[in-house]
């Protein structure tokens, strides 16, 4: 798993090189932008939601007042990193949803991208078919609901579990790597459907190559620490990396032939 990581990590710096090759500016810049906005207005409005979350735990049950009573700084400390463990799990929830919703309301774009990205690679002329095309914005809105369904179930479970002391300090990290997973499915779809593989087939293909998914989602996340410039570049550079992946794991089956 860790070799296929490395190999999705990669993926986005021959991703740069590639935009910049093919001069695909314009389809990163165009979503990137309305993305940012999407997800700045968002990340704000998640932040007070999650901190009121929080309060209403310790502050309106009364469990501030009795750890106050108890004067136990032990158990106050263990409470204390408890809030911010169960805050940053509700933050990956929020942000879950926001990302599936922008994979729905992105589909078509995404389709179009990764169509592109594979008639490129693969030295074809791209040619629009709007028959073709509508049926791959189907299947990518349907993968998203269902991974977003899955996920929420896993992640709603990781909340209640986050409430354990000390064993609930862990789960900020499973959160994110089933985020990650979740996340880099849905781009590792679009490439697989790319190579005319139907829902069970990738399905299959993904969670045989798990570790495909996991470094795809890897780099989104952690592109969006770089502000503003991260949010931009960070949905279409995943949809051209898992295509470069896929092209790459394509390659590899035609030389074992």
């Amino acid at each position: 798993m860790l070799k296929e990581i490395i190999i999705a990590i990669q993926s986005y710096f021959n991703a740069h090189e590639f935009v910049k090759e093919h001069k695909l500016w314009k389809w990163i810049f165009i979503p990137g932008i309305f993305y940012a906005i999407l997800f700045g207005v968002s990340i704000y409005f998640f932040g007070k939601s999650a901190t009121a979350v929080i309060s209403y735990l310790t502050i309106d049950t009364g469990l501030q007042s009795w750890l106050d009573k108890l004067h136990s700084s032990w158990l106050g400390f263990l409470f204390a990193v408890g809030g911010v463990v169960l805050w940053l799990i509700l933050m990956l929830l929020y942000f879950s949803l926001f990302k599936y919703i922008w994979l729905i309301i992105g589909a078509p774009l995404f389709v179009f991208l990764s169509d592109k990205t594979f008639s490129i690679l693969e030295g074809n002329e791209y040619r629009f078919d709007l028959k073709k095309y509508l049926t791959h914005v189907e299947r990518g809105v349907r993968i998203a609901i269902r991974n977003s369904l899955w996920q929420t179930v896993y992640v709603v479970s990781i909340i209640f579990l986050s409430l354990l002391p000390i064993i609930g300090w862990a789960t900020p990290i499973l959160a994110v790597m089933i985020e990650c997973y979740y996340y880099g499915f849905s781009m590792i779809d679009y490439s697989c459907e790319g190579n005319k593989m139907n829902s069970s087939k990738a399905t299959e293909f993904i969670s045989n190559h798990k570790g495909l998914a996991i470094g795809n989602g890897i780099i989104f996340y952690l592109m969006h620490f770089a502000v503003i410039i991260g949010w931009i570049f960070a949905p279409s550079y995943a949809i051209i990396a898992s295509a470069i992946t896929m092209q790459e794991f394509k390659s590899k089956e035609i030389r074992l032939q």
